[in-house]
């Protein structure tokens, strides 16, 4: 948990029973209420003074590795699915967990199930690992008496959200090293290979001050950018890191990350429909996986929304949530807004009318997970010659731009 701290407690049950422990919160009065939810009367609370480690420092800026996710849910799936006890279970995964995160999370589970929590109150305590929508499926397992359907539907849809991830990080990796390496050529051009030619202009200069002219402006752009980066580094580091922080900061705040959410959408080389339609799968998928664990809709609703990954689908979730509140239908709103093709709400209309909501949102997530890997490798394939053409124009740029003061001073001389 993001600033949280570690609190070791002392409590009591209705019988008389004491009972002591360790939880993660972000303070004493939490953890009183924590205990309280569980029946427990408090004794005492202190907070743990643990020593300083790095990985406690760099750990809030990882995410949790949905490979590692989708294994464990898996796990969990076929552990609880063989009948066996919860607590052996969560010993079990304990100990097969190579993630340190989640082996932490699942440890803090077995001592809070040990003491009396339902699974979904202990997995709340660990916001990092299991979100809202993971949270919300097992309650709903849990309460139906169906956990072991909820949890496998919860390991099918991360396996799919891993699978979608791994997919377009895979497509894009070879372009990005390829665009990486031009960039450092262009980088070591700059930084040593103009300054040779800067050297030499200056003594053809001396050497003639009566021929020699002023540099041409390709020429005067090459070497003003070259002296930038070699001569006034201590201002362009410090720039490039305040122009980042300022970017970051700026897509962390409500009207930045709207306006961000909609600019990538209109990314031009097909960039923006290939993230449209990441968005689309990943929505469509979220839903179906909600729906068919019985979470109550407008909850499921709600929770797709926030969990889309795009500020345009949140948005269109809210009008959706305002109409099924009130009576409405799910896909006369989703209707009205662009994000969705129309193939979309025609299908959840279908879904509605029919009873098979979850049958038409799997349909859609399985059309545009499809989709995704059409579009991903199409993109790549734009991207490798757009690439090639960039850092073949850079470099002819560099190279006549240097050439040209040259041919004008030996055409002087001649």
């Amino acid at each position: 948990m993001a600033g949280a701290s570690t609190f070791t407690f002392k409590a009591m049950d209705l019988a008389g029973i004491s009972t002591a422990g360790e939880v993660e919160a972000d303070s004493k009065s939490q953890v009183s209420e924590q205990l309280r939810q569980r029946g427990l009367i408090v004794l005492d609370v202190t907070e743990k003074n643990t020593p300083f480690k790095i990985e406690d420092l760099t750990r809030r800026w990882r995410s949790v590795d949905m490979r590692e996710l989708s294994i464990f849910s898996r796990q969990f799936a076929t552990l609880v699915a063989a009948g066996m006890p919860m607590l052996r279970t969560l010993q079990t995964l304990e100990q097969q967990t190579t993630d340190e995160e989640i082996k932490e999370a699942v440890s803090g589970m077995r001592a809070d199930v040990e003491a009396g929590s339902t699974l979904e109150q202990a997995m709340q305590r660990h916001p990092r690992v299991f979100d809202r929508l993971y949270r919300a499926m097992v309650r709903s397992g849990e309460e139906s008496g169906r956990l072991e359907e909820s949890l496998d539907r919860i390991a099918y849809q991360v396996e799919k959200a891993d699978s979608l991830r791994r997919q377009v990080k895979s497509a894009l990796m070879y372009p990005s090293l390829i665009f990486g390496f031009a960039i450092v050529v262009l980088l070591a051009i700059v930084i040593f290979v103009i300054p040779v030619f800067t050297n030499i202009f200056k003594e053809l200069a001396e050497e003639h001050p009566e021929e020699a002219a002023g540099l041409p402006a390709p020429t005067q752009i090459c070497v003003g950018v070259s002296n930038l980066i070699t001569q006034h580094w201590y201002f362009l580091l410090p720039g490039i890191v305040l122009g980042s922080w300022l970017f970051f900061r700026w897509k962390k705040t409500e009207t930045g990350k709207d306006q961000w959410d909609r600019i990538i959408l209109r990314l031009p080389f097909k960039i923006g429909d290939v993230i449209q339609k990441i968005a689309l799968a990943r929505w469509s998928r979220t839903f179906s996986g909600s729906v068919a664990s019985g979470v109550p809709m407008l909850q499921a609703i709600q929770l797709t929304g926030e969990t889309a990954g795009n500020v345009v689908v949140e948005r269109a979730m809210d009008d959706v949530y305002a109409s099924v509140k009130t009576g409405g239908s799910l896909a006369a709103p989703i209707e009205k807004h662009d994000i969705f093709p129309p193939m979309v709400g025609q299908m959840i209309a279908v879904g509605e009318e029919t009873g098979q909501l979850e049958t038409m949102l799997t349909k859609i997530a399985d059309f545009y997970e499809a989709e995704v890997d059409a579009k991903v490798k199409a993109l790549t394939s734009l991207i490798e010659p757009v690439m090639i053409c960039f850092v073949g124009g850079m470099v002819g740029f560099i190279v006549v731009s240097m050439y040209l003061p040259l041919f004008s001073i030996y055409e002087h001389i001649r």
